[in-house]
């Protein structure tokens, strides 16, 4: 229940009706008047949908440079649900062979989240091969023609096009959680609320 939805529908109705009580009958203005907060209520009892997807990789990364500290999910997870229903949530990593990792699947399911992974792949050059661009995207844009809300939490400004066209194709709201200085401009500029990631976010 969003009680600031139920108090601004409520204010209209004082101020649009009250004005009628001196032109109608009193059997008149009070059925507009009930009906009118009635309907105020209704709106107040209306949830937004949510659906939250996460790239891991960018917020252990960047969360880890910035503060040297963890993402606090459960606390994500508690102010997002605050603002609507989850319908869906979905962490994306890679997958090793360690106890560490297992762990932190674990605790993200338990949250609520499901964890999609993919194979870390260490290639001979040194580096690593992990990327989940293309299934975020994907999934992101199959999301969005069913909630209100996208939450994306990431700093890689790849994803900028993305919330441009779900908020242009299905004019859904693009919600950005990343951490300062470390997030593109152009990710920010995309989403319609940019959230930063501080200390308030982390264990």
């Amino acid at each position: 229940y969003r009680p600031s939805n139920y108090l601004g529908n409520l204010q209209q109705c004082l101020v649009y009706q009250i004005p009628l009580a001196l032109s109608v009958p009193i059997g008149v203005f009070l059925g507009r008047l009930s009906s009118c907060l009635y309907n105020a209520l209704l709106v107040g009892f209306a949830v937004k949908t949510i659906a939250v997807f996460v790239d891991v990789q960018n917020i252990y990364y960047t969360t880890r440079e910035a503060y040297g500290r963890k993402f606090d999910y459960r606390k994500l997870w508690q102010r997002i649900s605050a603002e609507g229903e989850i319908v869906s949530a979905t962490a994306y990593a890679t997958h090793r062979e360690d106890d560490k990792q297992l762990k932190f699947q674990n605790a993200l399911n338990k949250i609520g989240f499901t964890v999609k992974l993919k194979p870390y792949i260490q290639r001979s050059d040194g580096s690593a091969k992990g990327d989940w661009d293309v299934g975020i995207t994907i999934d992101v844009m199959e999301a969005a023609k069913n909630v209100d809300t996208i939450v994306l939490l990431s700093g890689d400004g790849d994803f900028d096009l993305l919330l441009k066209k779900i908020k242009k194709d299905v004019a859904v709201s693009a919600e950005v959680y990343g951490v300062p200085a470390l997030t593109a401009a152009s990710l920010i500029d995309s989403a319609n609320v940019y959230y930063r990631i501080g200390e308030d976010l982390l264990l």
